[in-house]
């Protein structure tokens, strides 16, 4: 059989979270750091991270060798569709310019991430911690018309990131999701960290939802660490400090159990390795651990390839 699985990753793995920040990886370093490490697919990142006009994006990766399978956009539908929050606005704007980006460059889907209930320094809820019955309307109601105007207008994928301190973190949550969004639309990124971070099975959901699995991003947490976070109730940018997203195979869960599962639905997958590493004081740190990672994942099923 064909191999389905290919292996990526992403600026995330080389500790960027922001357009621009001094304490990131500069993007020129980290593309040919991904190249160096042996990866040809990458994820765009932030928008603004890396060169936002199409020509010249497409003329970098091409020195490079590399490809882009996707973009990232952040979204609140849960606080309404309509009405004084403009959710649908305030995400649709920059969604289209990553959109446009991402389908320049011959990608194939947008990865969701929902917004955090509670504010990232600081640690104060800024809402519920908990989604009503209106709100989870709200939520399915612009994944699915997200997702149908992403695929109908630019032929890209929408893959929903279940996230630390978001409303759709652990498996009930992520059921319930699945149940209350359109699968012609919506499918799943399934992050296998953040996932483990919320308690969810990965192995259970692949199973449970084969059709519903759409894209990876494979991680591994720490669970010493992560028992700390939830004893101390880190936020979730405490717990990135804290080192709870840790290099495989150190940590949880078996990504060999993981790809194995995905490997049996026997359709192209993407397997975007996503190690969060925000802020990176060294900038030597993040190449030996991608290409380590990259060797690792790719002794894992039978079926997996860059």
């Amino acid at each position: 059989m064909a191999k389905n699985i290919t292996i990526g990753t992403a600026p995330d793995s080389w500790g960027v979270w922001f357009a621009n920040d001094e304490k990131q990886t500069p993007w020129q370093r980290f593309l040919d750091e991904v190249a160096e490490a042996g990866y040809k697919t990458i994820e765009l990142g932030p928008y603004g991270y890396l060169p936002t006009d199409p020509s010249r994006l497409a003329d970098e990766l091409a020195q490079r060798g590399l490809n882009v399978c996707a973009g990232t956009v952040f979204t609140a539908f849960h606080r309404g569709i309509e009405g004084s929050a403009n959710a649908w606005e305030d995400a649709w704007e920059p969604a289209r310019k990553v959109a446009e980006l991402t389908a320049a460059i011959g990608g194939e889907h947008i990865v969701v991430i929902p917004a955090m209930w509670r504010d990232d320094v600081t640690g104060q809820a800024v809402e519920s911690g908990t989604l009503d019955a209106a709100a989870w309307a709200s939520l399915a109601a612009g994944h699915d018309r997200l997702g149908r105007i992403l695929q109908e207008e630019y032929g890209l994928k929408q893959q929903f990131h279940s996230h630390a301190d978001s409303h759709v973190c652990g498996q009930p949550d992520i059921e319930k999701f699945l149940s209350v969004t359109d699968p012609q639309y919506t499918t799943l990124c399934l992050d296998t960290g953040h996932a483990e971070y919320g308690g969810a099975s990965s192995v259970d959901l692949i199973r449970k939802y084969p059709e519903r699995i759409g894209y990876l991003h494979l991680k591994q947490v720490d669970p010493q660490v992560l028992e700390r976070v939830r004893a101390e109730d880190m936020t979730w940018a405490a717990a990135n400090l804290a080192g709870v997203m840790c290099e495989p195979p150190a940590g949880l869960p078996d990504l060999n159990e993981v790809i194995e599962e995905i490997e049996k639905l026997d359709r192209p997958v993407f397997g975007i390795v996503e190690q969060d590493m925000y802020p990176v004081a060294d900038f030597s740190v993040p190449l030996p651990i991608a290409t380590r990672t990259r060797q690792y994942l790719l002794s894992c099923g039978s079926r997996t390839r860059v």
